[in-house]
């Protein structure tokens, strides 16, 4: 089973077909974005539940410290979702969270375990075919946020009032039995700005992967889910839960494909019944 994400004027293929040995080696996800009226902490969960991974990496912005400054909203979906992280980590996953700029608090922590969540700011992870991928949040590469926070602070804004228009337009579009589309990531693709941020910002992910002298680097940061072949570097981005609902995954033979949440539906069906119960 297959489904093509489109991506930037090509289609990439993902995969939605795992063994389920833990289904997966490894699992990355980032920008989930709790505490933000935007996040799609139901999907979150559902994935999370469904999914069982020897490592699970939370690659930044899990918890929306910015948002929640601006306005208490803390729904027991949210809650939940941090009742499944830790419920992992305490049954056997290994759990580390590389924290973003939106919960860049948790970075003064770096090197702490804390309900069995490891916390590093940044780390390498060696695939089981034995390639090196960095790992961090991204925001280290975004230019605006780095030399104007308040830049920052007002793209932000603008893009919360973006999300709040997409909630509309996908209340419309369940009515109708239509499936989740992401009006930001639409524009994202086509306004040239923003494509040459994006440009910019992989370009600056690729330099810094070979200075390090890595294979390939993980991040998240600009809710675009990509996997991109550069000569000698893979850049590969988890994509978010706000908009794109994605995540990365590593397969037991070292490969690694980019998937979306809903394609988990397809996968608890074609389990036999036994294994059906025990994702649940």
């Amino acid at each position: 089973m297959s489904a093509k994400l489109p991506m930037m004027g090509h289609e990439m293929t993902v995969k939605a077909h795992f063994p389920y040995r833990r289904n997966v080696r490894t699992i990355w996800i980032s920008d989930v974005h709790l505490g933000f009226p935007g996040c799609n902490a139901d999907h979150v969960l559902e994935f999370l539940r469904a999914m069982r991974c020897e490592t699970l990496y939370l690659v930044g912005d899990i918890v929306d410290f910015w948002a929640l400054k601006k306005k208490r909203y803390w729904p027991q979906a949210h809650n939940n979702v941090v009742r499944s992280i830790l419920g992992k980590a305490k049954h056997g996953t290994r759990v580390v969270f590389v924290p973003g700029n939106h919960d860049e608090v948790m970075r003064q922590y770096d090197g702490m375990t804390l309900g069995n969540v490891e916390i590093v700011n940044e780390l390498v992870h060696e695939t089981a075919d034995g390639r090196r991928f960095l790992i961090l949040h991204g925001d280290q590469f975004d230019a605006a946020v780095i030399s104007s926070p308040l830049l920052g602070l007002i793209g932000s804004t603008l893009y919360d009032n973006l999300l709040k228009v997409n909630r509309l337009v996908n209340w419309v579009r369940a009515r109708f039995g239509k499936d989740h589309w992401s009006l930001a990531a639409f524009l994202k693709q086509r306004v040239k700005n923003a494509v040459k941020f994006i440009s910019n910002f992989e370009e600056a992910v690729i330099r810094e992967a070979r200075s390090n002298k890595v294979d390939g680097l993980i991040c998240g940061h600009i809710h675009r889910p990509e996997i991109t072949v550069n000569k000698d570097v893979i850049y590969l981005n988890c994509g978010d839960w706000v908009e794109s609902c994605t995540a990365l995954i590593e397969h037991h033979d070292g490969s690694i494909d980019l998937i979306r949440a809903h394609d988990v539906h397809e996968i608890i069906k074609s389990l036999p019944p036994r294994l059906k119960e025990q994702a649940a």
